[in-house]
């Protein structure tokens, strides 16, 4: 009810100033004094300038505009309903055929009407604009470029809780400049005197995400007590409050700008489609079960051995996407004949495997036959089933640790690389791809829960080694690269992301003590050493290997100098005959007889 009432308020200043400018346009036509004889000529004209003028900017819809937020798209809008206005206005007087009527008044009122009309607006702008800050509000410090800085303003017009009051740019040539009156204090490295000098205990990170100026103000923030923020990202926008600065989080620390997706090719690929996700509970199944449904699915069939997990995942997608015909599953993937009937049933068009034992320590002792049969025979199974329903596309989940595997869970993982380019020769109408990349945040069995649960229990986090080091990238991001290299892919291809500069795993350590608002005293590190299979850092080609381009920047594809042949029979034969528990050494001989890349650790 208060903005119609001020909507009325606004327009009805509209027609006055028209009127206003139409006989000031009279005044100084007649050089300020306007003769007698003419005076009735305006008054008289102004009965058809003014309805043309409300019809006009009716029309362009200028009354909807709010004017303490008007800018340079509004102005475009109220010039565009002036010129239309004065082509009304003007067409009208002249088909009238008024006597004497001074044809350059049609001329000089448009352009009276936008200066009086403009400046109206941008005044009630700079008025609302430059009331004092209210009590609650809170003095922020913006840390950013002055462009990342203007879009974080942007953001925050019209915000009650916050008012900024001082820039930090980490670009030389923006110091001492201002931006909407907010001077540029300094550099982010001085954020620190920056927040006590201007009583600022907030900072809003407007830099882009995996910039050196998060990191440095990251450092910095504990000790002055600055509570670190930063702009949602594209995919919160949509949610409760999405447009509202957040705390920061690790993944605005090492993420990398957004992934550019093909969504016209993705959507030719999945809309009206059905499509069939294994493991489909895990993090990145789940990841890509989301990405799918928005891209218009049809059908998704959503499989996984954990029961919670598809139930959480069920929940999820019929609230988010209640037009998409979701279909959940409780199977493994190591039986053959209940993966067969359910993806017989519905013949998926696409088939992502993600399906997979992937804890390294967990699998080098005890359980390297779970971790043969789920990774090998799993994939064996799904890969062959998606050629049998007649799917165009195969997707695999792989990982950097299949490079030169040290450990049982890269080993077997590269076993099913080599077992799916076996299977797309038996199936050529459907194309076989493997994606290859390294840890992904907050994924579980990563590092990121575990250290979240160690600062929460106040220390030590446990580190293997200071100098071993991982690619990390975020879900969402390794989500949509693995359909994007879906859609590219050709039958046979190993698709390598680009995981951007490895990272320490002491320096993310220390990164989360500082994010949890403590120091490195208050949380201490240890180092428990390299765990059995380990490998100091984890690469992402082997050796034998080199890769090329493709239309994505992010994605390479990995060429083998001599691909090895892999006789499915036998592997079938093998996993069968060595029974439920087989010994460590018959495992780990077996496949350094088939990957001779293999170099098990003793």
């Amino acid at each position: 009810m208060r903005l119609r009432k001020e909507a009325l308020l606004f327009w009805a200043i509209d027609i006055a100033l028209v009127v206003l400018a139409w006989w000031v346009t009279f005044w100084l036509r007649f050089n300020f004094e306007i003769p007698d004889d003419f005076v009735a000529m305006a008054l008289g004209s102004a009965r058809w300038m003014l309805p043309c003028f409300v019809v006009g900017l009716a029309i362009a819809r200028v009354y909807r505009q709010v004017w303490r937020y008007i800018g340079l798209p509004e102005l475009r809008q109220l010039g565009w309903g002036v010129f239309l206005s004065s082509v009304m206005a003007a067409t009208v007087i002249l088909m009238l055929r008024v006597p004497l009527f001074p044809r350059s008044v049609l001329l000089i009122h448009p352009l009276l009407v936008l200066v009086m009309l403009g400046a109206a607006r941008a005044g009630w702008r700079t008025l609302t604009e430059h009331q004092q800050p209210s009590d609650s509000s809170k003095p922020l410090l913006i840390v950013g470029s002055l462009k990342d800085a203007a879009d974080a303003l942007r953001a925050l017009k019209g915000s009650a809780q916050w008012h900024c009051v001082g820039i930090a740019s980490p670009l030389a040539a923006e110091q001492g400049t201002y931006l909407n009156q907010i001077p540029v204090l300094g550099l982010p490295s001085s954020v620190v005197e920056m927040a006590q000098s201007t009583g600022a205990a907030t900072a809003l990170i407007a830099s882009p995400p995996g910039s050196d100026e998060r990191r440095d103000v990251l450092l910095q923030s504990t000790q002055a007590g600055l509570t670190l923020l930063t702009m949602p990202r594209p995919d919160e926008w949509l949610r409760a409050d999405g447009s509202s600065p957040r705390k920061i989080e690790l993944e605005d620390l090492l993420g990398r700008q957004a992934v550019e997706l093909n969504v016209h090719g993705l959507a030719s690929l999945f809309s009206g489609q059905t499509v069939f996700v294994s493991g489909a509970g895990g993090s990145i199944g789940s990841e890509l079960c989301r990405q799918i449904a928005r891209l218009g699915v049809a059908r998704l069939v959503c499989v996984d051995s954990s029961e919670i997990a598809v139930y959480k995942l069920e929940q999820e997608l019929r609230e988010s996407h209640p037009q998409m015909q979701g279909l959940y599953y409780t199977a493994n993937v190591r039986e053959l004949g209940r993966l067969r009937a359910i993806a017989m049933q519905y013949k998926p068009a696409v088939f992502f495997h993600a399906a997979a034992y992937k804890h390294v320590p967990l699998m080098e002792s005890h359980n390297e036959i779970e971790a043969i049969r789920t990774n090998i025979l799993g994939t064996l199974h799904a890969a062959r089933i998606a050629g049998e329903c007649g799917a165009q596309k195969f997707v695999l989940i792989s990982t950097d640790k299949a490079v030169n595997p040290t450990n049982i869970m890269g080993a077997t993982k590269r076993m099913a690389e080599l077992v799916v380019q076996s299977v797309a020769i038996e199936h050529p109408d459907t194309s076989y791809v493997s994606v290859r990349f390294g840890n992904v945040l907050g994924s579980s069995g990563s590092v990121v829960p575990l250290f979240t649960e160690q600062i929460a229990k106040g220390g030590p986090i446990t580190v293997t080694h200071p100098d071993i080091v991982r690619y990390f990238m975020t879900i969402p991001e390794a989500a949509r690269l693995v359909l994007q290299a879906g859609l590219m892919g050709s039958t046979g291809q190993i698709y390598v992301l680009d995981m951007g500069e490895p990272m320490k795993i002491v320096d993310l350590a220390r990164m989360m003590v500082r994010l949890s608002g403590k120091t490195e005293q208050d949380i201490p590190l240890s180092y428990t050493g390299l765990r059995p299979g380990e490998k100091l850092f984890e690469e992402l080609l082997a050796d034998d290997e080199t890769t090329e381009p493709t239309q994505h920047p992010k994605l390479r594809v990995a060429k083998t100098s001599g691909q090895q042949a892999v006789a499915i029979d036998a592997v079938i034969q093998w996993i069968e005959s060595a029974g439920p528990a087989p010994s460590s050494h018959d495992v780990r001989a077996w496949l350094s007889s088939h990957l001779p890349e293999y170099k098990a650790q003793n």
